[in-house]
């Protein structure tokens, strides 16, 4: 293993906890992850880059999908899965996640999680897109993510895990060999601990979530920075299939300028029967796929904006005005809520709905016990590409995914033991060489991606995308190299130079795979092509700072694949 050496620009750590396990973020998969490291007697910490509860998983509306439905087999939820990914899933990995989803949803229950109940007392599952039954367990109607928060955060805290909220990670440690020996990380504001420190510990848990600040629209919370995506990078880890940005059909349209995070309409709704219209009452869906509204994400994201595009309109409508105003106020009370502070009352008028950057289906790549290519360097969740999710996510695969691999990489840490000799890191340079971008570079990151990375591509709007955002990433080290100077080292700098390495990646995947598949669509290359693009694409980070892009052979994923001859960028 050979890393890159690239590192953060930022003060040396002036303090430091040890631990055999640390776990970076607190959403259903790191809050598991910690939870079951914990229970087997491991030094656990945990990270995260706001307060416990505050990650992407309390805003998950829709819910868990799981086989736990009376007549509903894995097997179901398995072929709903592949179909939905566009013929890109792992499916070894998928059939993990369907035949162990089920007893994990049990044990997230045992934890303390409360699922909505039907009057007999059996969970009330529903439908969503592309699931073919009923099989989502939601909470509180549409907050099924604020209590899987609460339930474990509660866990979390009962039992004593030590945690440093506020906490922004930076980069991974490692030792002489490349192994893994903790992170650096800065405490902002009101942590524990003040500036910038450590955490040594043999192995580390990557959960930070999305990177859907890397666009102007997104339903992801400000702190989806893609952190831990260009941590692993700079590690040397292998990222794969983050051209396949999954954007949510139904985004809340609050107007043609509105940036930053925007208010989701769960999928949910239309599984309950809302129907999309556009402004003439019309029902453009129907006819497109044999589920209509509920078809697949992808395919529902763009029947919206060719409807968009045909009626040269900003926006399409959502219409349950049928649903009456007492199962909007208690099937969705929190949209219910979010549209009325908007002025929109979903009971008298359709609510006006965009497609919006929703979730990152790629990731760091790993094998099924959640193992990247770095030793002891782990991911799940979101940041994780496992392969279950393939070119496109299907609707509330996602907290599955997290629960699942995050108690297979629990055990697989159990299993195997820690290092007999501590890793010892090795010091970071004196001299930095990874210039930072100034804090205003994040929204010329967001704009340039908007523009040309968004959900319609072509192989000239990823050109121009790649030549700007390597302007910006020239420009740096410019300055860098020939003044000396950097931009001042700080959480919003951090960030904006997070958010340009991940743009960089997925803008190079994006243009170098020459077809539609999933949520990855090329107007120039309308097309599926199974013979040339059935496979994956991988991506590292080369010591000087380029990308090395290699494709995988086929769809399985194994714990490591030897480099085909990289394609610099």
């Amino acid at each position: 293993m050979t890393t890159t050496g690239i590192r953060l620009h930022a003060p040396a750590a002036g303090w430091s906890i040890a631990a055999d396990v640390v776990v970076v973020g607190s959403g259903v998969a790191g809050l598991t992850a910690a939870l079951r490291c914990e229970a087997a007697g491991l030094r656990t910490v945990v990270v995260t880059k706001a307060r416990l509860d505050d990650g992407s998983t309390r805003w998950a509306q829709g819910g868990i999908a799981a086989a736990l439905g009376e007549g509903d087999t894995p097997e179901q939820h398995l072929d709903d899965t592949l179909v939905a990914g566009a013929g890109l899933c792992d499916e070894d990995a998928v059939r993990l996640l369907v035949t162990e989803g089920p007893d994990a949803v049990r044990r997230l229950i045992e934890t303390g999680a409360r699922f909505d109940e039907s009057s007999e007392g059996d969970l009330e599952l529903t439908r969503e897109g592309g699931h073919h039954r009923r099989r989502i367990a939601h909470a509180g109607g549409d907050a099924t993510g604020a209590e899987i928060s609460r339930a474990l955060v509660e866990a979390v805290r009962a039992r004593g895990v030590r945690t440093v909220e506020n906490a922004l990670v930076l980069d991974l440690l490692t030792d002489a060999d490349g192994r893994t020996a903790g992170v650096t990380l800065h405490v902002m504001g009101e942590g524990q601990h003040d500036g910038v420190g450590a955490v040594h510990a043999p192995a580390v848990v990557l959960a930070t979530g999305g990177m859907g600040q890397v666009f102007s629209a997104t339903t992801n919370p400000s702190v989806s920075t893609g952190d831990g995506v260009a941590l692993a990078l700079r590690a040397g880890a292998e990222v794969s299939d983050l051209e396949f940005v999954q954007f949510h059909p139904t985004v809340l349209f609050l107007g043609p300028d509105a940036e930053g995070q925007q208010p989701l309409v769960s999928e949910a709704v239309r599984g309950e029967g809302a129907h999309l219209i556009d402004a003439d009452g019309v029902r453009f869906m129907v006819g497109q796929h044999e589920l209509a509204e509920l078809a697949p994400r992808d395919i529902v994201a763009k029947g919206i904006l060719r409807r968009m595009l045909e009626q040269d309109a900003e926006h399409m409508y959502l219409d349950g005005r049928h649903f009456g105003a007492q199962m909007w106020e208690h099937r969705f009370p929190t949209i219910l809520a979010a549209c009325r502070a908007h002025g929109i009352d979903p009971v008298t008028e359709p609510i006006p709905v965009a497609p919006a950057a929703h979730y990152a289906s790629g990731g760091v790549r790993t094998d099924s016990h959640g193992r990247t290519t770095v030793p002891g360097l782990y991911a799940c969740g979101e940041v994780a590409c496992t392969g279950v999710h393939g070119a496109n996510r299907l609707a509330s695969n996602s907290l599955l995914e997290g629960l699942v691999y995050a108690e297979r990489i629990a055990d697989d840490i159990v299993a195997n033991g820690l290092p007999a000799r501590v890793p010892q890191p090795v010091p970071h340079p004196e001299i930095p060489e990874h210039p930072l971008q100034t804090p205003e570079a994040r929204f010329a990151i967001q704009r340039i991606m908007t523009g040309g990375a968004g959900v319609l591509r072509s192989a000239g709007s990823l050109a121009k995308a790649a030549d700007q955002l390597q302007r910006l990433h020239t420009d740096a080290r410019e300055a860098l190299a020939e003044h000396g100077k950097t931009a001042e080292a700080g959480v919003d700098t951090w960030e904006a130079t997070n958010l340009l390495c991940v743009a960089r990646v997925l803008v190079a995947a994006a243009l170098l795979r020459e077809e539609t598949r999933g949520c990855h669509w090329r107007e120039d290359r309308p097309e599926r092509d199974d013979a040339a693009w059935r496979r994956h694409i991988v991506v590292t980070l080369n010591p000087d700072r380029t990308l090395a892009v290699h494709t995988t052979d086929t769809t399985h994923f194994p714990t490591t694949l030897p480099p085909q001859a990289p394609q610099e960028q």
